[in-house]
């Protein structure tokens, strides 16, 4: 019988927080559109970090952004980004900061305009997962012309941080890619 192994994440192993992560929710389909918008967001903020050190202050991104309530978000003023600057719990960026309150913004324009956000993300990927089959870490790609394509996207719809390589992680995190390996218990359970 062959031995199962998880996913080969660089500082995984051993830390609790992450294992979990990895072992629940990283993979799985999610098909909520304000919780796509959320990890899309905590994405954006990853730009140049680890997603452990998101994963870490997620929490803390919650409670600062009301839960990534896109109605109370997207009427931030200039009071609510001097208090997030000032929140050492979460990453302090202006244009991270700003990046996520104008996405409210979109976020509630597409809704208002009867455009759904899960929808127009998963219909990129054709409605359903794609599954890979990757053996090593190796193989698993940085981003794909999938994930250029959805970068575009929402770019042209305005969002910002949403470069390919943060898109394609992005995909893999809510589900729309199986990057687990093979060899991991979680593919065939996110399959």
């Amino acid at each position: 019988m062959e031995t199962l192994h998880r996913c080969a994440w660089r500082g995984m192993i051993g830390d609790d927080l992450y294992e979990a992560y990895h072992d629940t929710e990283w993979g799985v389909p999610e098909w909520d559109s304000r919780a796509l918008w959320e990890k899309l967001v905590l994405d954006g903020f990853q730009a140049g970090l680890s997603w452990i050190t998101i994963l870490r202050k997620r929490d803390n991104f919650r409670a600062a952004f009301h839960g990534f309530d896109p109605e109370i978000v997207a009427r931030y003023g200039e009071a609510d980004r001097a208090r997030l600057m000032a929140d050492a719990g979460i990453i302090r960026s202006n244009g991270k900061i700003d990046a996520a309150i104008s996405g409210a913004q979109i976020y509630l324009d597409m809704r208002d305009r009867g455009e759904d956000f899960s929808a127009f993300l998963w219909d990129m990927v054709g409605g359903a997962p794609i599954k890979n089959t990757w053996h090593s870490m190796s193989e698993v790609p940085a981003q794909t012309p999938l994930a250029q394509d959805m970068a575009k996207a929402l770019k042209a719809k305005g969002f910002k941080y949403c470069g390919p390589v943060i898109v394609y992680a992005f995909m893999q995190a809510v589900g729309m890619v199986n990057d687990h390996l093979v060899t991991c218990p979680r593919h065939a359970a996110c399959a």
